[in-house]
């Protein structure tokens, strides 16, 4: 949710010198959608300082994963907004008193929710600001993305590449079996995850469940973490297996991870897995509108079209590119289950 500061967040204009203070409207929108996961972050008009320290004064600039306030166009501050947090304008919403200025943000963003600020009493109630599932995960995202603002501002003060920088991060990978306490987080990513994501299906609760259970499936989760801290559980993979062939059916991952380069650890512990089965490596790919980053990563991972059918394409690991992938070695993987072999199946 972006919101607009003057006569929006508070009444009044504080480079006009009024004594603006937060709505009580805008305070329990504020903390309502945070628990439920959604980031908060600002458009407004203004001077950067003087708007940064009233929010600091009415103690709610934590509440903001990240601020624009300036003079120009607010869909441009919008647009910048989503690049930084990793989130597709689709994803985006945005509050604003001025009829202008939600107008000139719809016209150039179509896909952003735009709502005037009559409408801020009605946030809590309003069904898609309210998800039907809400992790522990989710109460922590606000936490995260501050947590993520910090690695970016090192990496700004980092004197070195992109490459060395993230070698300096010490990112650590841990894969394990999805069980009964993934499941919840499990299925938010699959209805959260668009961008990097091979084939946008979702499961829910009881599907993952039953596919957990089942020795047709294997349900792997993925969290991450680094020398600034944890990023939570960032990554799922659902296989299905065969006789044969280990067919990755989904694998998705966090954009809060996108600029860790950590798809390809993932990917090649999912092919290792299947290689020890002594099955072969399959992964399917189906097109959205966002997502061909992910058969780019699949291509650059060794995996090969064998099925080109535009609307479910299926991919090979070649066997020549067997070992690990030279653009992953920044990242530690750790399974914290046995990796299975092949004489451990029945």
């Amino acid at each position: 949710m972006v919101w607009d500061l003057d006569d929006t967040v508070w009444d009044g204009v504080v480079l006009e010198q009024d004594a603006a203070v937060p709505t009580p409207e805008a305070l329990l929108a504020l903390e309502v959608l945070d628990q439920r996961g959604i980031l908060h972050a600002v458009a407004s008009r203004g001077e950067y300082e003087p708007a940064a320290a009233h929010l600091r004064t009415h103690g709610i600039e934590e509440m903001f994963s990240a601020v624009e306030v300036g003079w120009g166009p607010k869909s441009v501050s919008v647009r910048r907004i989503a690049e930084r947090l990793n989130l597709g304008l689709d994803a985006i919403a945005f509050v604003d008193n001025d009829p202008f200025e939600r107008a000139e943000v719809s016209r150039a963003l179509p896909q952003v929710r735009c709502y005037s600020a009559e409408k801020i009493a009605t946030f809590p109630d309003l069904p898609e600001l309210t998800p039907s599932l809400i992790t522990e995960e989710s109460r922590q995202r606000r936490a995260l993305y501050r947590a993520e603002r910090t690695r970016q501002e090192g990496e700004q003060e980092f004197v070195g590449s992109s490459s060395e920088f993230l070698a300096s991060l010490e990112l650590v990978m841990t894969v394990r079996r999805a069980n009964e306490d993934d499941l919840a987080r499990a299925h938010e990513l699959t209805v959260r995850s668009n961008q990097l994501n091979t084939t946008g299906r979702t499961f829910d609760i009881d599907e993952l469940r039953r596919l957990c259970a089942s020795d047709e499936y294997e349900v792997l989760v993925a969290s991450l973490a680094d020398r600034f801290g944890g990023y939570g559980t960032i990554g799922l993979a659902v296989s299905e297996l065969t006789d044969r062939d280990s067919v990755l059916q989904l694998l998705l991952m966090s954009c809060r991870v996108m600029s860790r380069g950590v798809g390809t650890a993932l990917i090649q512990h999912v092919v290792d897995r299947a290689h020890a089965q002594g099955r072969r490596a399959l992964a399917e790919f189906v097109p959205t509108e966002v997502n061909r980053v992910m058969l780019v990563t699949l291509r650059f991972s060794g995996f090969e079209v064998i099925d080109s059918n535009p609307a479910r394409m299926v991919l090979m690991r070649s066997d020549v590119r067997r070992g690990a992938l030279p653009n992953a070695g920044h990242v530690e993987v750790r399974s914290e289950d046995e990796m299975p072999s092949k004489d451990a199946l029945p």
